[in-house]
């Protein structure tokens, strides 16, 4: 099966291209985006491959499917496009950078600038159903996600992992946590960041201190 993706995921996935779950996957999903409006664009279901090279990565944030309203999914977990007003998740990610490392809170909420500088903005699930959050959850975009985060724990070290809520905690059993830095916490969400757990994690000046102790670049949040 030809993917349309970045060619050094394409090497380490290929062989998922051609398993059953994923030929199954690939027709749900045009049957979807034929039958009526899905998200993101089909152009860029694999954009946080693309943007993130493998041998890249140095930051790996996990979400769990695309925004569902028009104009803001463009295949970046939490990212949304230019111009649109920030979801509440993404308010509380901008403040805690600030409040964390002095970061100005940025005009847009697009996060491709995080993407280039080596951070792969996951989402378990890549595509989604207009206006109904989770629709495609079920299709088998886990199974491949899963693929590229155990592609990733296995030849990959030092690496973040931000992992945010109980759907992306549950994903760290793939993760050795002797060879990479794993930060949990609560979802950014209001529900959950209004609980205590959000504010005041320090996950980002962590996240770059590591990233100096291991030679190299912190991410401009």
């Amino acid at each position: 099966m030809n993917v349309q993706i970045e060619e050094t995921w394409k090497q380490r996935l290929s062989g998922e291209f051609d398993k059953p779950y994923f030929v199954n996957l690939t027709t749900a999903v045009k049957a979807e985006y034929a039958a009526g409006t899905c998200y993101p664009p089909g152009r860029l279901i694999f954009n946080a491959f693309n943007l993130c090279p493998f041998d890249q990565v140095k930051v790996v944030i996990i979400g769990q499917d695309p925004y569902h309203e028009p104009g803001q999914a463009h295949g970046l977990s939490f990212s949304v496009m230019d111009g649109v007003p920030f979801p509440p998740s993404l308010q509380n990610i901008f403040k805690e950078i600030h409040d964390d490392t002095g970061a100005a809170i940025p005009f847009s909420g697009n996060l491709t600038r995080w993407a280039e500088q080596g951070v792969l903005l996951l989402n378990a699930t890549l595509t989604v159903r207009a206006h109904q959050a989770n629709s495609h959850s079920r299709l088998g975009w886990q199974e491949f996600t899963d693929a590229a985060i155990k592609a990733l724990a296995t030849e990959r070290e030092h690496l973040v992992y931000l992992l945010w809520g109980g759907y992306a905690r549950s994903k760290a059993y793939m993760i050795d946590k002797t060879k990479n830095l794993v930060l949990e916490s609560v979802h950014p969400s209001p529900l959950s960041a209004n609980r205590g757990g959000w504010f005041g994690n320090h996950q980002f000046s962590r996240c770059n201190e590591y990233l100096k102790q291991n030679a190299m670049t912190p991410i401009n949040w």
